[in-house]
């Protein structure tokens, strides 16, 4: 883009701006959510809630469900090393 487009949008810089902050906290937010070791702990914590009587097992069953899935998407993907960082 040359200068006179830049000229041109230059009103808009803020808004520019503010979608960039935006899809930065979204794609930490789901390297987050699809981070095996995050994962990982949260089928263990499931795991927990089960064993001390907080969870029926059909809340269980429903959950580590949601959580496999996520554990697969991100082992598929491969972006994440399982430790909590990106390769």
């Amino acid at each position: 883009m040359g200068l006179i487009g830049e000229v041109l949008l230059l009103p808009f810089a803020p808004v520019r701006g503010g979608a960039w902050a935006i899809r930065q906290v979204l794609q930490e937010a789901e390297r987050i959510y699809y981070d095996p070791a995050t994962v990982r702990a949260d089928l263990a914590r499931l795991e927990e809630q089960l064993e001390a009587g907080e969870i029926t097992e059909e809340e269980f069953d429903r959950r580590e469900d949601e959580l496999l899935d996520r554990l697969e998407t991100a082992l598929r993907s491969g972006t994440n090393t399982g430790d909590g960082t990106t390769r």
